[in-house]
């Protein structure tokens, strides 16, 4: 998955001509750690018609700030520049994926 930065939100993410789903994480966060590896294999599985990338919010705080995100894991799909799905904390592969599904 790949890694984006404050400085490059904006054309990876909101400009982007499919859905982006960020993974906004830390290092330090356990959750994060169980959900990267589901959110790699949906990667692999879905990612011609989504795009997952990572945030890590302690080395980019502006984004985070700029949406509201409080907690991690927050995952965000963002279609047309625009949040249009918010997903809390860490789920099982089959939660994620139907939490997913419209845009799968």
């Amino acid at each position: 998955m790949k890694a984006v930065t404050d400085a490059d939100f904006e054309v990876e993410v909101l400009k982007s001509d499919k859905p982006v789903l960020v993974d906004f994480w830390a290092e330090w966060c356990g959750p994060c750690r169980m959900v990267a590896p589901i959110l790699e294999e949906i990667s692999k599985e879905h990612g011609d018609k989504i795009e997952i990338v990572k945030l890590d919010i302690d080395r980019n705080p502006k984004v985070p700030a700029e949406y509201g995100v409080l907690q991690i894991p927050t995952l965000n799909v963002y279609k047309d520049g625009q949040v249009v799905k918010q997903i809390m904390g860490a789920k099982p592969k089959a939660a994620l994926l139907r939490d997913l599904a419209e845009f799968l």
